[in-house]
């Protein structure tokens, strides 16, 4: 006897979405507007492609798609995004750009400056330094929240050592988490470790925006967001659609990690955003035996840098053994030890950071 298999939860989420209807009366499963569906352990994420005019005609579609996905049996978290495209049909295979992210202005009316930490490459260490550098704000007496926008390589969960799943505020907004006085989003805290998120640019845009907009970030002095690594179209979206009070780039000493940096500081002045300076990370390594500082990636390179290109030098973080074993046990070492060198440095970087803020041209 041959039995049939159950059917997957991608399956059951596309037979859902027949029952959902789009303004013209077309169902959403048969229009070909869907993109990016992934479905696995209860969460399920997907893209609606729409036209810019579209956008607005179509959030009740997104709402009822979300809605149909989570009644489904076995679904614990539902998150779809619309994606704008420039080709007149959706069914023909469209050139896609990011949606213009002009609500983040009344989105973020309670925060007082959004400040982007960004670097040209990954692996120089941004994700620590911008969880570091927030816990310093908060500590110098700021309310401060802090976005993981790196949608393929969150790293926020485990910095801060997060669990569980944002709450749902009034309405249909998330409640951001919280985390040694911070108020924390991140993808990570959304889908799977595990859970590869296979979307194009304009998507993972997408997703960042609703981020901003679909989170009750409440009011705040301060959110820092952990940007991307790079200067692709999810950096100069943030970049032109935020209003951004200004960008933090971080660099190790070494050659090849600031020719990138220098590309993210191009980037930043192209769309007007303030550069409030440079954090040389790894500056030197720190001998847990002997106390010797071994400069592994050279010495000075970013500081020599932010002297030529006429930027802050906001200072030079050390790497050292406990700095890697606070942020693998999420125990940010600002949190542990703010009086210890680390958190000395990150606070007086922190300081520099505010002055800066408070004391820029409007």
């Amino acid at each position: 006897m041959t039995t049939t298999p159950a059917p997957s939860l991608a399956d059951r989420a596309l037979a859902a979405l027949a029952g959902v209807h789009l303004p013209d009366g077309d169902t959403l499963a048969g229009s070909g507007r869907l993109a990016g569906l992934t479905a696995s352990a209860g969460k399920v994420s997907l893209a609606i492609r729409v036209t810019p005019k579209e956008a607005a005609a179509f959030a009740p579609v997104r709402d009822a798609t979300e809605a149909a996905l989570r009644a489904l049996p076995g679904v614990k978290q539902a998150m779809v995004v619309l994606t704008a495209e420039t080709s007149a049909s959706p069914k023909t295979p469209p050139t896609l750009k990011a949606t213009a992210p002009g609500p983040q202005v009344k989105v973020l009316a309670g925060v007082r400056h959004v400040i982007a930490v960004a670097s040209g490459k990954g692996g120089v260490g941004k994700s620590t330094t911008a969880v570091n550098l927030a816990l310093a704000l908060r500590a110098q007496g700021r309310k401060v929240g802090i976005l993981d926008a790196d949608i393929y390589g969150p790293s926020l969960p485990t910095l801060l050592g997060l669990h569980g799943k944002p709450r749902m505020a009034d309405g249909r907004k998330l409640r951001p988490m919280d985390a040694y006085g911070l108020k924390a989003m991140s993808m990570g805290l959304l889908v799977d470790a595990e859970t590869a998120m296979v979307w194009r640019g304009p998507m993972v845009m997408s997703a960042i925006t609703q981020m901003l907009a679909d989170v009750d970030w409440g009011v705040l002095d301060v959110l820092v967001v952990d940007m991307p690594p790079g200067t692709g179209d999810a950096q100069l979206a943030l970049a032109q659609g935020t209003q951004l009070a200004g960008a933090i780039i971080v660099s190790t000493p070494q050659d090849l990690s600031l020719i990138d940096a220098r590309r993210g500081i191009t980037m930043f002045r192209k769309v007007d955003v303030p550069i409030l300076g440079i954090i040389e990370n790894m500056a030197h390594f720190i001998c847990p035996d002997c106390g010797a500082k071994h400069a592994i990636f050279g010495q000075g390179g970013a500081q020599a840098e932010a002297a030529r290109l006429g930027v802050p030098f906001l200072g030079a973080v050390p790497l050292t053994m406990e700095l890697r074993q606070s942020s693998d046990a999420g125990q940010p070492v600002v949190a542990r030890d703010p009086e210890g060198v680390l958190g000395k440095t990150y606070q007086n970087i922190a300081r520099d950071v505010l002055h800066a803020l408070e004391h820029r041209k409007p």
